[in-house]
């Protein structure tokens, strides 16, 4: 799925933030804001701007599902070495994207994804 809104977390690396533009996305790097504002107002942003939240922390995910934080799909990478985190998050766009666009949580692991399809309210 090409042309998506994405925002990636500062703990992914520029490399992959460059590949994705590569491939055609609109990515945004947390890495090029001033300051790293924090988990809520990161999550606040890419909801803002209908961004899917690309990161290795899995606090985003403890803010959605346990506070009811908004969000537009984030993609969590679990033990993916920087130079897998661009194919890995391009599969994933490809495969899961609809579900992101409609707020699934993502997680890719060595051998295996879950999606956890996330029902806001």
């Amino acid at each position: 799925m090409n042309g998506m809104k994405l925002l990636l977390d500062t703990c992914l690396s520029p490399h992959t933030r460059d590949a994705l533009l590569d491939a055609g996305h609109d990515v945004v790097w947390v890495g090029d804001w001033p300051a790293d504002p924090g988990g809520d107002e990161i999550l606040d942003a890419a909801h803002r701007e209908s961004r899917i939240l690309i990161t290795l922390d899995k606090d985003f995910g403890e803010l959605v599902v346990a506070f009811g934080c908004l969000h537009s799909g984030i993609i969590r990478l679990v033990d993916i070495p920087v130079r897998k985190q661009s194919a890995l998050c391009t599969r994933a766009l490809a495969i899961y994207g609809n579900d992101l666009l409609k707020g699934a949580l993502v997680t890719v692991e060595p051998g295996r994804v879950r999606v956890r399809l996330h029902l806001p309210g």
